[in-house]
């Protein structure tokens, strides 16, 4: 509860809805996919603050998880928030295993940038700029892709209109991260 409910904008979950909405979808369909998406977002946000990476003492203005709570606690807790949003996507009514497919291999990217951005690593050797973009393309831009994708298999999506919310998605990712970098 502490790493989930302390407060945050919630952009991937009102994607998630908005997406669904987007192609004729209902929202109430695509509130499991939703949830499922902001706990695997808290998941990563415990497991950023921890000391062995950011190391950070403070989270949307009040201690980090395992600054309240202690270390082992903040990672039992990031991992249990990963399995339970599995199981949250796969209440999804309409197509619950591409949904908890679309979230797996989006959490699978994202922990993919974050080893990028940490530790290095990069598939062949890429020069800064596009060092630049698979960090910003796995760490933030998967989980965005993923809010507008898993939106979109709530609702009644065409492959044109999916096509449509990954581009989208994708813009959005790279947005979000750029603007997040320039306020750093």
């Amino acid at each position: 509860q502490y790493a989930t409910l302390g407060g945050g904008k919630r952009v991937r979950p009102v994607l998630t809805l908005r997406a669904c909405e987007a192609v004729g979808g209902q929202r109430a369909d695509a509130v499991p996919a939703a949830i499922a998406l902001e706990m695997i977002h808290c998941f990563s946000l415990v497991h950023d603050d921890l000391p062995a990476l950011d190391n950070d003492d403070l989270r949307r203005g009040r201690p980090t998880t395992h600054k309240a709570h202690g270390e082992a606690l903040a990672i039992l807790a990031g991992d249990a928030l990963t399995s339970v949003a599995v199981e949250v996507a796969l209440e999804s009514r309409l197509r619950p295993a591409e949904i908890a497919r679309e979230l797996a291999s989006a959490t699978t990217a994202m922990i993919s940038g974050q080893v990028y951005d940490t530790l290095g690593g990069f598939p062949g050797t890429p020069d800064a700029g596009a060092k630049l973009r698979l960090i910003h393309d796995h760490k933030t831009g998967a989980l965005i892709r993923c809010a507008c994708r898993m939106g979109a298999l709530c609702g009644t999506p065409d492959e044109a209109r999916l096509q449509a919310l990954s581009v989208y998605g994708d813009a959005m990712g790279l947005m979000f991260q750029v603007v997040d970098d320039i306020l750093d």
